[in-house]
Order: structure tokens, then C-alpha cells, then sequence
């Protein structure tokens, strides 16, 4: 790796790690205990701020299938989608309590979060499941995030949790996704049958030839492979996450990883994080509404780059909900910027002028303080 690349590493302040069954189960002998007390002991010395500054970490992993069938006496994995459903019910119960003890241990609090696919689909509950994350990581909780297999049929899988990872990546605007694998990295060919295959230190994100290098089937105990990894990474980029793909085993793996050390695969994303966000926002086309704000909102806004919160509201148009892309009106009628709502248009309506200490009264919750979040916000005019 460059010496500049690294430096993604050394900056990234939000992480996803992502490990596959093959690694957690050790090779579907059950859950292993020691390499999950490993991993989650440099899970802690990133949240603490031992490897340098104090990082978010959250935790996609794999496992609850392998494990479940390890605990029901099977040696093959089902085809069937309900016995496939069971091991994961069955397995899952192991998988959660592992990582909240050996957590535990290192003084880091746990949550179990289970996603499917609908999850991430409908915009309500993607906001919902996005701001369950971000509290966590305030709250200096590492989440173990695993698809939903006991609910879940062919037809909504995300397939295999490198795609999850990828998802959850940008989901929660993530610096870095780590991809720990029982491989070292990415070869240019299968190193097991092509003894001139080269080792891949750096790569562009959803470079094309990268897809052509990593075909091939995942294990008997996982669904993945590298070429699920490599389409992970390009999925990432997307968001402007750059993706590293390193052995799972190597000592203090995420420790030196964070520290900036070259190890593994980096695949660099070429978008830089807010700029993909923002772009998103600014090009939407299908704004569903808008609310118009008072000078001094507009300030706030425009000049002091602030979220916009309900009391500087002043009116509200159209019909959208939560999570809808939105415009915001100065009191001249001009479009100043545009973001995603946290309200839906009438609760936006009751709020409008109203400080948060009264938004339980109004609406019997609170979701969030803001109308639009600065970071869900791109300024459009002046």
C-alpha cells in the first residue's frame, strides 16, 4: 500500500468489520471462542482510543447457520429454507451471547441488531435502523449486526454478509469496511491452481478487472467468496467507503489495520464520503414537499452550516414522510437547500415554531430534535 492509502486507515473514524463463518466457527467446529475473544478485544482497544484516537465500531457477523447446525448434529448444510431458518434460530442464540461476553470482558457493552433486506428497503425503517446504530456508537456500544435468517426467504436475502457489511457501511456513512476472510488478501489469480498469481496490495473500488480476479465459490460453511468481497467494496465505494480485505487470524489484525500498517487488499473508493451524500441529495429530482424557514433559520443554514430545527419553521408543503428528500424555502420563496425529513409533512405541520421540549406533547414521541439534520442536508441556492 502507498503511504498516502494508509492513511484512510489511520484517519477512518468509523469502522464495519465484517467476518465470515468460516473464521467465527473455525471452519464450522462450532463457535470459536478464542479468535471472537481476540476479535473483540481490539474491538475495545479502538473504542477506548488504544490504538490512537477513539473510534465506532460496528460488527457484521457471520455464523448463526454454522453454529446452529453444529448444536443440532449436522454436518451438511440444509437446502431447505425452514431448516435453514431453525439452525439460524437455534444458532443465533450462541452467536449473540459469545460476542456479549467476550466483549463484557473487555469492559464494551453489546446489541444484537438482526436486518433484512425490507429493512433497508423501506425508507422509514432504513431511518429507523440508521439512527438505532448511530446511538449505539454514541453510547460506546459496539452493534453485532447479522441478517435475519429466521424470518427471511430466498427472494429478500441479501445473499451473504459481505454484502450486508457493504450495506451497513452505508448505511451508517462508515469510514472504513474490513473484510476479515481466511485468505490474505486478493491475488490476480487463484493462487491455489496458478502458481504465477500476484499478490493485490491497492486497487480503485469497482475497478472492472478486479471482478475478473476474484472468481470462485465461497466454503461449504459460508455462501461468500472473494468475488462477493469484491463487489462489496465497489457497493461501498458508493458512499465513499474505502474496503479492506485481510486475514482474520493475523495478530492484533484491526489494531495494526487502524494504526495504518499495510496489510491485506485495500480497495480505495474514489467518491469521498459527504461528497456522495450530498451529490445524492442535491441531483434528487422527486423532492416530495418542502417547508419554508425564517431569516434567521436561513442564516443558521446558509452561513453557519447548522441543522434546521422545527422552531425556525415557518410553513410546510406538500405530503411526504420521514425520510423523504425535501426542499427548504427562505422567506423569499427560494430554494436554499434540500435533505431528508425526520418528520413526515403532518407532524412537520404541528411543529412548525414550536421548541423540541414540546414535541411529546404534540406528537406523543420524539424521534429526533432536528427537521433536517445537517448531516442529511446540502445547501442548493445562495
Amino acid at each position: 500500500m502507498a503511504i498516502e492509502s494508509t492513511q484512510i486507515l489511520r484517519s477512518a473514524r468509523r469502522i464495519v468489520v465484517k467476518v465470515g463463518s468460516s473464521l467465527v466457527t473455525n471452519e464450522g467446529r462450532g463457535l470459536d471462542a478464542q479468535a471472537i475473544g481476540e476479535w473483540a478485544r481490539q474491538l475495545a482497544a479502538l473504542v477506548n482510543g488504544e490504538a490512537g484516537a477513539k473510534r465506532e465500531v460496528i460488527m457484521v457477523s457471520s455464523g448463526a447457520v454454522a453454529e446452529g447446525m453444529k448444536r443440532l448434529g449436522w454436518s451438511v448444510r440444509p437446502r431447505q429454507v425452514h431448516e435453514l431458518q431453525a439452525a439460524a434460530a437455534v444458532g443465533q442464540m450462541g452467536l449473540a451471547q459469545m460476542y456479549e461476553t467476550k466483549l463484557r470482558e473487555n469492559g464494551i457493552g453489546s446489541a444484537q441488531v438482526l436486518l433484512t433486506h425490507a429493512d433497508l428497503a423501506d425508507r422509514e425503517r432504513y431511518l429507523n435502523a440508521r439512527s438505532t446504530l448511530l446511538t449505539l456508537l454514541r453510547l460506546g456500544v459496539v452493534p453485532v449486526i447479522n441478517e435475519n435468517d429466521t424470518v427471511v426467504n430466498d427472494e429478500i436475502k441479501f445473499g451473504d454478509n459481505d454484502t450486508l457489511g457493504a450495506l451497513v457501511a452505508n448505511l451508517v456513512e462508515a469510514d472504513v469496511l474490513v473484510i476479515l476472510t481466511d485468505q490474505k488478501g486478493l491475488f490476480t489469480a487463484d493462487p491455489r491452481r496458478d502458481p504465477q498469481a500476484q499478490f493485490v496490495h491497492e486497487a480503485k473500488a469497482g475497478d472492472p478487472a478486479l471482478e475478473t480476479m476474484a472468481g470462485g465459490a465461497g466454503s461449504s460453511i459460508g455462501r461468500g467468496g472473494m468475488l462477493t468481497k469484491i463487489l462489496a467494496a465497489k457497493r461501498a465505494a458508493g458512499s465513499g467507503a474505502s474496503t479492506v480485505i485481510a486475514w482474520g487470524r493475523e495478530s492484533d489484525v484491526l489494531v495494526r489495520l487502524a494504526a495504518g500498517e499495510a496489510m491485506g487488499t485495500l480497495l480505495v473508493s474514489q467518491t469521498a464520503k459527504k461528497q456522495a451524500r450530498k451529490q445524492w441529495m442535491a441531483d434528487h429530482l422527486q423532492l416530495r414537499g418542502a417547508v419554508s424557514v425564517d431569516a434567521g433559520a436561513a442564516v443558521k443554514l446558509c452561513a453557519e452550516g447548522k441543522s434546521l430545527l422545527p422552531i425556525g419553521m415557518t410553513g410546510v408543503e406538500g405530503d411526504f414522510a420521514r425520510g423523504d428528500v425535501i426542499a427548504v424555502h427562505d422567506p423569499q420563496g427560494q430554494e436554499i437547500a434540500r435533505g431528508l425529513a425526520n418528520y413526515a409533512s403532518g407532524e412537520a405541520r404541528r411543529l412548525c415554531r414550536k421548541p423540541s421540549s414540546a414535541f411529546e406533547q404534540l406528537l406523543g414521541y420524539v424521534a429526533e430534535p432536528e427537521m433536517l439534520h445537517r448531516d442529511n442536508l446540502v445547501l442548493t441556492g445562495r
